[in-house]
């Protein structure tokens, strides 16, 4: 359990690489008291994760009340995250339960095997919506691309290359986790939407209802 600026108050469950980057750090993270809240509720999903320092990087860009996710709670183990930046707080909170109860429970009620890894593209980067001037969710840590998930039973499973599977339980489980992913997150993409969307599934807060 780690404490930090803003009133020394404690945010529990952030797990080991929480403690480590305080330990290291000389200046204890500053979280306002929005992003503490949802922390506080991110440690009780028991996510392993690291508060990061607000910056802004101009031009539209910025990581505010972000973490680093290391891992978050399966059914049985935790699950580990490939390629992840800064996340927005909500976000990975939406995408702990997403990767539990959305991700875990298909893989293993469809294809017989637990989730051990989701493999993703990145989270935050400072661009713009392919093809317009507007800013991307990309830039302020609002977005997730997921590329692939990795099972006990050794079987990597990728939108690029199994999104449209000969195996119908495969298709299944992409099916499963594409619904999933609409109730939790405002816009998902995926290669039924576009060509850029051809190898992940994009997943978005956002105030607009877009499932695709």
């Amino acid at each position: 359990m780690a404490i930090f600026a803003a009133g020394c108050q404690m945010i529990p469950g952030g797990g080991a690489a929480q403690q480590r980057t305080v330990e290291k750090s000389a200046q204890p993270v500053v979280v306002r008291p929005e992003a503490r809240a949802c922390m506080a509720d991110l440690g009780t999903k028991r996510a392993d994760f690291t508060p990061v320092r607000d910056q802004y990087y101009g031009a539209g860009c910025s990581t505010l009340g972000t973490v680093k996710l290391v891992s978050v709670k399966g059914d049985n183990a935790m699950l580990a995250l490939a390629g992840l930046g800064p996340v927005a707080c909500p976000l990975a909170d939406s995408f702990a339960g997403w990767a539990r109860y959305g991700v875990d429970r298909a893989a293993q009620q469809i294809l017989g095997s637990r989730l051990v890894r989701i493999e993703t593209m990145g989270s935050y980067n400072c661009r713009n919506v392919a093809g317009s001037a507007r800013r991307s969710a990309h830039a302020t840590a609002n977005a997730i691309d997921v590329s692939g998930f990795v099972l006990a039973d050794g079987r990597r499973i990728t939108v690029a290359g199994n999104w449209s599977d000969n195996s119908p339980k495969v298709r299944r489980f992409f099916t499963a986790i594409h619904t999933s992913a609409c109730k939790r997150f405002g816009t998902v993409l995926g290669p039924a939407y576009n060509a850029a969307h051809k190898d992940h599934l994009h997943l978005e807060l956002s105030s607009h209802q877009t499932c695709k």
